[in-house]
C-alpha cells in the first residue's frame, strides 16, 4: 500500500539526520492560527455557552446561599527583650531572634494540641458550628445517615458512645476549628496574626483571643514544667551525690588510719616525727660537739702542765670557788704563821696540812670535773646515736607511708571531685529553686481581637469575578476536551496530517446543498448535473485519475472501514457522473453479503457476477444498462450464495482484464475492510483504492486499523474521501478547506 511519507520537521544535515526545526514568525503564526481557533469556538459555541452558564450559575448560587462569615484577628509578637530579675541562667532559655523561630511559632499556633485546649476551654464541642452531630441534618445527610445506620447494624450515631467514637467526634471538632483558623506572619517582623473565622462576630473574636491567651500560657507552662523537672531532678541527684561524698571521704579517713597516715596541721604524724627527730639530732650532735670540745680543751690544758685551775668548768665550779676561797684564807694564815712562828711551828704545820688538803680537794674536784666532761661526752654521743636510730626508723616508716600515699591521693582526688560536683549541683539547685514563679513568656499580645463589623466571606464581587473566570475556563476546557475526544475527520488537513494519505475530495450531504426536496442522491446526479453535488463526484474522479501520475487508472475499488459510510451511493454516483461525461463506465457489485447495488438500482437479476465467474453465464447476459446515463451494471444475483474465494480466482483476474479493455472506468463496490476479508483480496487487483470515511463520524482508529489490514497486500491507496459532509457546518470546521468557502462559490452551481 503506497502511503505518503510524513513531512520532515527540518532540513537534513550533512550526515543525513534531521536538523532541529527553525521556528520563524510565519511558523508561529501557522501554529497559532487565531482564525482556526475562532472557528473551533464557533463550532463549539453551544457547548461553551452551556458549560460556562452552568458554572457561573453555580458560582452565583454558592455565593448568595453561603453563610456569612466574620474574621477576627489577634496580634502576637515574639518579644526578644527579656526582663532580668535575677542574674541566674534560666532552665529553659528564651527564643532566638531569627526567622525560622518565628515560622516555628506560627506552626505551634496552628498545632492540634493548642486547638484541643481552645476547644476544651470554650466547650466548642457543644457548638453546632463546629460539631456536625449537633446540626439539623439536611436531606442528603439524612439519606447518608440512613445508609450508614444500615451498614453499622441499625445503630444510630448517638447510640454508639464508646471511647473510640467519642475520640473521633472530638477529633472532628478539632479539625473543624483548625479549618477556621489562619495564622500568618506579618511580613518579616516578629508579629504573628492569629485570624479566626466564624459565623458569629463575637465568637470569632473570643476564639482568636483564646488562641493567643493559651499560646502565651503554654509558653509559661513549658518553662515552669522545665524548671520544676530540673529542680526535682537536681534534688534527687543531690541526694545521690551527698551519699557519694560521704562515702568517698570515709574511704579516705579509713585508709589514713589503716596506713598510719594521720596528719595534723597539714603534715602526717610521721613527717612531723621526722622533723622533730631532725631537730633533736642536730641539737644532740651540737651538744656532743660542745662536750667533746670542752673535754678536749681541758685535756690539752692538763697536758700542757696546768694544774686544772684554768679549766673552764673548774672556773665555773662553785665547789672549786669555795675551795679556792678557803685556800686563800689558809694561805694567808700560813703566811701569817710563817712570819710569826716559823716553819716548824705546829700551827704552821697544821696550816700547811690544811693548805695541802685544800689543794688536794681542788685537784680531786678538777679530776671529777674532767671525768664529768668525759661522762657528758659519752652521754651526748649515746643520745645522738639514739636519736639517729629513731630518725632512721621514722624515715623507713615514711617510705612505706609514701607508697601508701599514692592510693591515698587517688582517694582524696575522688573525694574532691565528688565534693566539687556536689557543690556545683547544690549551687545550681539553689539557683533553679529561686526561679520558681518568675518565668516570663517569650511573646506578648500586641492587640486583642476586636469584634469584626463586616463579613469577611463570601465576598460577592470577588466571587462573581472568579465565578465568571472559572465559567469561561470551564467552557474553554469543555471545548478543548470535546476537540480532543472528537476522533472523526472533518477537513482535508485532518486527512493529510492525521492519516498521512492524500485527500481525494468531499462528498456533500445532499440535504445540505440541495434546495427543496432533493430525492435520492443517485437520481440527483442525473437530474442536476451542474449542481455542487454532481461536481463533487467529478472532482473525486479527477483526483482518482491523477492519484498515480504517469499511469492510467481504469479499475477503482471503493471501500471503507465500517458499514454505513456511503460506499454504494458513492460508487453509483461516481459511475453515473462519469457516464454523463461520455465515458464508458461499469459498476461491479463486489459486496457478496449486502448486494447494496441491487437495492439501490432496483434490480433483481437471476444471474450475476458469481455466475459469470463460475462460467454459468456470459458477461453480456448479466450486464445491465442504466437507461438514464448509459452506465453499465454487473450485479449480484440475489439467490447466489458461495463460500469460495471468487475474488482471488483466475476467473476474476480474467474478468477484470476484459472490463479494463472494454470500459474507461470500472468501479468496484466492495465490502468494508474491517468486518470482511474480501476487500483485502480484491484491492490489489484495482488500479487505485478509494477509501471513504464519513464526515466527523468514522473514528480515526478504525481507519488506521483498516489501513493496517490493507498494508502488505500490494494495493495502491489513492487516498481518502469524506462522505456526507454537511456543507453548512463545514464553514465552522474546515478553515483552509475548500468546503470552508462553500458559501462564496455555491452560486456558481445550478441547483
Amino acid at each position: 500500500m503506497n502511503v505518503h511519507a510524513p513531512l520532515s520537521t527540518g532540513p537534513a544535515d550533512s550526515e543525513g539526520s534531521v536538523a532541529a526545526p527553525r521556528f520563524s514568525a510565519a511558523t508561529f503564526a501557522q501554529t497559532l492560527d487565531l482564525r482556526r481557533l475562532l472557528n473551533i469556538f464557533r463550532r463549539r459555541l453551544r457547548l461553551f455557552a452551556a458549560v460556562a452558564l452552568v458554572v457561573f450559575v453555580a458560582a452565583i448560587l454558592v455565593t448568595f446561599t453561603a453563610t456569612p462569615m466574620y474574621t477576627a484577628t489577634a496580634n502576637v509578637m515574639l518579644d526578644t527583650r527579656q526582663e532580668q530579675v535575677t542574674n541566674v541562667e534560666a532552665v529553659l532559655s528564651g527564643l532566638p531572634a531569627d526567622s525560622s523561630t518565628v515560622d516555628t511559632e506560627v506552626e505551634i499556633l496552628k498545632s492540634r494540641r493548642l486547638a484541643e485546649r481552645v476547644v476544651n476551654a470554650l466547650q466548642l464541642d457543644k457548638d453546632p458550628e463546629f460539631n456536625a452531630q449537633l446540626r439539623e441534618p439536611g436531606p442528603i445527610a439524612m439519606v447518608v445517615g440512613g445508609v450508614m445506620s444500615v451498614a453499622t447494624g441499625f445503630a444510630p450515631p448517638e447510640a454508639r458512645n464508646d471511647a473510640v467514637a467519642q475520640q473521633k467526634a472530638q477529633e472532628r471538632v478539632v479539625d473543624s476549628v483548625l479549618s477556621h483558623l489562619s495564622v500568618r506572619r506579618a511580613g518579616l517582623t516578629y508579629v504573628i496574626n492569629v485570624n479566626f473565622e466564624s459565623e458569629s462576630p463575637t465568637k470569632a473574636a473570643t476564639i482568636a483571643n483564646k488562641f493567643a491567651e493559651l499560646y502565651l500560657l503554654e509558653q509559661l507552662e513549658a518553662k515552669f514544667d522545665a524548671t520544676q523537672q530540673a529542680t526535682e531532678w537536681l534534688n534527687t541527684r543531690l541526694d545521690d551525690l551527698r551519699q557519694q561524698v560521704l562515702a568517698d571521704e570515709a574511704a579516705v579517713q579509713q585508709y589514713k588510719i589503716a596506713n598510719n597516715l594521720l596528719s595534723a596541721e597539714g603534715a602526717t604524724l610521721t613527717e612531723q616525727e621526722i622533723s622533730s627527730y631532725n631537730q633533736s639530732l642536730a641539737q644532740a650532735r651540737a651538744q656532743v660537739a660542745e662536750d667533746e670540745a670542752r673535754l678536749a680543751t681541758a685535756r690539752r690544758q692538763l697536758a700542757a702542765g696546768s694544774t686544772g685551775d684554768d679549766v673552764g668548768e673548774a672556773l665555773n665550779s662553785p665547789v672549786i670557788q669555795k675551795l679556792r676561797e678557803q685556800r686563800v684564807a689558809v694561805s694567808s694564815r700560813v703566811a701569817d704563821l710563817q712570819g710569826r712562828y716559823g716553819e716548824r711551828h705546829p700551827e704552821m704545820l697544821t696550816a700547811r696540812r690544811q693548805l695541802s688538803d685544800i689543794d688536794a680537794q681542788i685537784q680531786a674536784e678538777i679530776q671529777r670535773i674532767i671525768s664529768n666532761l668525759e661522762a657528758q661526752v659519752q652521754v651526748s654521743r649515746q643520745r645522738a646515736g639514739a636519736i639517729s636510730g629513731s630518725l632512721s626508723n621514722a624515715r623507713g616508716t615514711l617510705a612505706g607511708n609514701n607508697q601508701a600515699m599514692v592510693r591515698l591521693n587517688e582517694l582524696e582526688r575522688t573525694a574532691e571531685a565528688s565534693r566539687t560536683l556536689y557543690e556545683s549541683y547544690l549551687s545550681r539547685y539553689k539557683e533553679t529553686s529561686t526561679q520558681g514563679g518568675i518565668e516570663q513568656s517569650d511573646a506578648r499580645v500586641v492587640s486583642n481581637a476586636a469584634i469584626p463589623t463586616g463579613q469577611s466571606s463570601p465576598k460577592v464581587p470577588l466571587n462573581l469575578a472568579l465565578g465568571l473566570i472559572l465559567a469561561l475556563g470551564a467552557g474553554a476546557g469543555a471545548v478543548v476536551l470535546a476537540e480532543m475526544f472528537d476522533a472523526g475527520l472533518a477537513t482535508a488537513e485532518d486527512v493529510e496530517q492525521r492519516l498521512e494519505v492524500s485527500y481525494l475530495g468531499a462528498i456533500p450531504l445532499l440535504s445540505s446543498v440541495a434546495e427543496g426536496r432533493a430525492g435520492a442522491p443517485i437520481d440527483y446526479v442525473v437530474d442536476k448535473p451542474l449542481s455542487s453535488f454532481a461536481e463533487a463526484f467529478r472532482n473525486l474522479r479527477a483526483s482518482v485519475i491523477y492519484s498515480r501520475l504517469g499511469e492510467s487508472v481504469n479499475v477503482v475499488a471503493v471501500t471503507s472501514a465500517l458499514p454505513g459510510e456511503g460506499k454504494t451511493t458513492t460508487s453509483v454516483c461516481l459511475a453515473r457522473s462519469a457516464a454523463l461525461q461520455g465515458h464508458r463506465v461499469i459498476v461491479v457489485d463486489c459486496d457478496l453479503r449486502r448486494r447494496s447495488v441491487n437495492r439501490l438500482m432496483g434490480k433483481d437479476p437471476s444471474a450475476g457476477l458469481i455466475e459469470v465467474l463460475a462460467g454459468e453465464a456470459s458477461l453480456d447476459q448479466v450486464v445491465a444498462t442504466d437507461p438514464a446515463t448509459g452506465m453499465r451494471l454487473l450485479p449480484l444475483a440475489n439467490a447466489s450464495v458461495t463460500a469460495k474465494d471468487v475474488f482471488g480466482s483466475p476467473a476474476m483476474d480474467r474478468l477484470l482484464e476484459e472490463l479494463r479493455r472494454t470500459y474507461d472506468l470500472v468501479v468496484l463496490d466492495t465490502a468494508p475492510v474491517l468486518p470482511v476479508a474480501d476487500t483485502r483480496v480484491l484491492a490489489p487487483k484495482a488500479d487505485a483504492v478509494v477509501f471513504l470515511a464519513r464526515w466527523r463520524k468514522t473514528p480515526q482508529h478504525a481507519i488506521e486499523a483498516a489501513f493496517r489490514q490493507l498494508l502488505g497486500t500490494g494495493a495502491h491507496l489513492g487516498g481518502v474521501a469524506l462522505t456526507q459532509v454537511d456543507m453548512k457546518q463545514q464553514s465552522k470546521y474546515g478553515y483552509g478547506d475548500p468546503g470552508y468557502y462553500y458559501a462564496e462559490y455555491k452560486k456558481y452551481y445550478v441547483s
